[in-house]
């Protein structure tokens, strides 16, 4: 599927950072509409979204349309210099259509009908809901096209439904024809002789529903592929029309962020402005490392363009076990973290806090507590230095990075079965174990997909890619023969891209690659579990393997079954890790790694928890600590938040964040 060249986030922001939020004022009477502007203009709010969730009040009955309410509010919007991202509302359909037609309806694995009275009740095969979904998409773009207060269309939001019902069953087959043509080549992919599974005639072929014991790998696998692309089909469909009544104007779709469900390669490629929604724990002490790992994720996503933070939350969300306010001056700092790693747009869910339904608990730019409360006084700041930066990161972009984390969610998705050797070990927490060591040797990373070209970055590195194709295993070869440097975590191409173990439990050329004569066995850990290596300790898994004769270096083990095998090999500019290292052992690690290759650190000497990142001419700091911090930074500067001349040094409180611009 080629890529879409469509319009640019600038003409949406216009030499600004978008600030604002999800707006849901059919939550309230009209006239607080008006007092909702009143705060918005005074929090320097300038973009709002609207429409995400008004279905049902837009179609309150079968082909009905009220518009009304919405013309008041654009008009509203744009006689007060707030732009508006236009939602479809396909996320939530109303309740007539399910009790009009319940084929709309997702039903789950065990045949169970999920019903409204929630969100995303939607099935993504149903022809009858794609033909509603269109048509409210068709009026809205065409009532909308021309209204001056209009920025960006938002297509549904967080697509996350999965569906085992009869039209997905229709569908998935559909799928799978087109993937395989025939039987033979089905059965051959899905290792179907295994357990008498050889499928004679394409409606014996099934979603993976409820089975009695562990199901078809590679039928999940592909299941989890066609979902995906369902999906995609749907927002393909809205797209296409709201682009053909606004080609000016561009599209998106929110991410959730480290989201299983969805290939977010694929789809980001059909975006004209990625966005995502990140919501780091506020008592996580590495909450500011999951948020830049999002945020590199997602610039990534957007081939280093400009993207946004569709939703944040400015204080405790409601679906944690125990959900913890923001303390004070953490939001902005994470706010402006994003703006440093190149977003666009900074944006909440929600504006107004709601008084009814779900998420009533959940934070809003304006809380409970009102214009007087922390949380809003909080926002206000952030809108004034967003307003005061806008012109000065407006048309840049973060500096590149020399390194690329690379993830495939074919590679997450086939880790995920059920017959795996480990249940402690899960993709993402791997990736963010990796991201981290770089994150705390203040390297700034990328986020590639292992066929993406990598000739720009001096060192890639692999987490963990259990499934690889053969072109993606070719691309790292490549990768390392023409300069590059490649580190790769334990089960590294283990699997084809049918989930078939690949001949030695590891790609031949791979092991080749590495140094590995022989990988013998697989050893994981238990939870808690470590094993000594010369060094440092491991976690998670070790592995046994045979060293080839033309190695450069081996760390070994020390003690234990795998007493002095090798743990880490090294053959050129290739290194193997058979096991992860914990946290500060894998940051020394990789830094020095890092260092060998060329790679450098944004600043030198920075304190612990201080993360430097440059955007465009300016120098970011922000101070992911408590205890005030002294930085040093040569040369003389212009703090742009206070205006203060500095000099060789910057003083960062609690939460402290600087933003510096050289003078000559």
């Amino acid at each position: 599927m080629p890529e879409r060249k469509g319009p640019a986030l600038s003409d949406a922001t216009r030499g600004r950072v978008l600030f604002g939020g999800d707006y849901n004022p059919e939550q309230w009477p009209e006239e607080i509409w008006h007092e909702d502007v009143r705060l918005m203009k005074e929090a320097g709010v300038n973009s709002v979204t609207l429409g995400v969730f008004s279905w049902a009040k837009l179609e309150p009955r079968p082909g009905a349309r009220e518009f009304g309410w919405l013309d008041r509010l654009m008009d509203l919007m744009h006689e007060n210099g707030i732009g508006v991202v236009l939602a479809t509302p396909t996320s939530s359909p109303p309740p007539w259509m399910g009790r009009l037609h319940p084929e709309t309806l997702p039903r789950d694995e065990d045949g169970r009908t999920e019903w409204w009275g929630s969100r995303q009740h939607f099935s993504h095969s149903s022809a009858t809901y794609r033909r509603y979904a269109a048509a409210i998409t068709e009026d809205l773009a065409a009532r909308y096209a021309g209204h001056p207060a209009l920025r960006m269309w938002h297509i549904n939001n967080e697509y996350c439904t999965y569906d085992w019902g009869d039209e997905a069953e229709t569908a998935f087959r559909g799928w799978l024809r087109a993937r395989y043509g025939t039987l033979d080549a089905l059965n051959r992919a899905w290792g179907t002789a295994f357990w008498s599974q050889g499928y004679g005639d394409w409606h014996e072929v099934l979603p993976p529903r409820r089975a009695h014991y562990m199901k078809n790998p590679t039928q999940v696998l592909d299941f989890r592929r066609f979902t995906s692309d369902a999906l995609l089909e749907c927002y393909l469909a809205e797209r296409d029309i709201v682009t053909r009544h606004t080609p000016h104007i561009p599209v998106t779709t929110n991410f959730m962020a480290l989201w299983q469900g969805l290939d977010a390669w694929r789809w980001a490629g059909q975006e004209d402005v990625v966005s995502v929604d990140v919501y780091p724990d506020p008592r996580d002490p590495f909450g500011g490392q999951y948020g830049a790992l999002v945020h590199d994720m997602t610039r990534s996503q957007a081939r280093g363009g400009p993207w946004m933070v569709m939703e944040q939350a400015a204080g405790p969300v409601n679906w944690r076990g125990v959900n913890h306010p923001k303390p004070a001056g953490l939001n902005r700092l994470w706010s402006l973290q994003a703006v440093a790693r190149g977003a666009d747009a900074v944006c909440y869910f929600q504006w107004r806090q709601s008084r009814q339904g779900s998420e009533k608990f959940h934070s809003g730019m304006v809380g409970h507590a009102g214009e007087h409360g922390r949380t809003f006084q909080e926002v206000k700041r952030i809108g004034a230095e967003l307003a005061l930066l806008g012109a000065k990161v407006a048309d840049t972009r973060a500096e590149a990075a020399e390194v690329a984390v690379l993830l495939d969610w074919n590679a997450w998705w086939a880790s995920r079965q059920e017959g795996r050797l480990s249940s402690e070990t899960d993709l993402p927490q791997v990736v963010r174990a990796w991201h981290r060591a770089l994150w705390e040797a203040h390297t700034t990373a990328d986020f590639a997909h292992p066929e993406h070209d990598l000739s720009a970055y001096k060192l890639a590195v692999v987490p963990q890619l259990c499934l690889m194709t053969d072109a993606a295993i070719d691309n790292l070869v490549t990768y390392v023969h023409q300069g590059g440097t490649l580190v790769a975590g334990f089960q590294t191409g283990v699997a084809d891209e049918d989930d078939r173990v690949r001949e030695g439990g590891m790609d031949a050329r791979l092991r080749d690659l590495f140094g590995i004569r022989v990988l013998h066995e697989w050893w994981p850990l238990d939870a808690g579990e470590t094993v000594h290596v010369e060094g440092f300790r491991g976690t998670l898994w070790s592995e046994e393997i045979e060293a080839a004769d033309d190695i450069d270096a081996v760390t070994p083990y020390k003690g234990g079954e795998l007493d002095g095998l090798p743990a880490v090999l090294r053959k050129g500019r290739a290194r193997y890790f058979s096991t992860l290292p914990e946290p500060h052992a894998l940051r020394t690690l990789l830094a020095d790694i890092a260092a060998e290759a060329g790679v450098r650190p944004v600043l030198a000497g920075l304190p612990a928890g201080v993360e430097a990142v440059r955007r465009g001419e300016l120098l970011f700091l922000l101070h992911h600590g408590r205890d005030r911090v002294t930085v040093p930074v040569p040369g003389r500067h212009r703090e742009l938040l206070t205006g203060a001349d500095v000099a060789d040094t910057v003083e960062l409180g609690r939460y402290g964040v600087a933003v510096l611009e050289a003078v000559s």
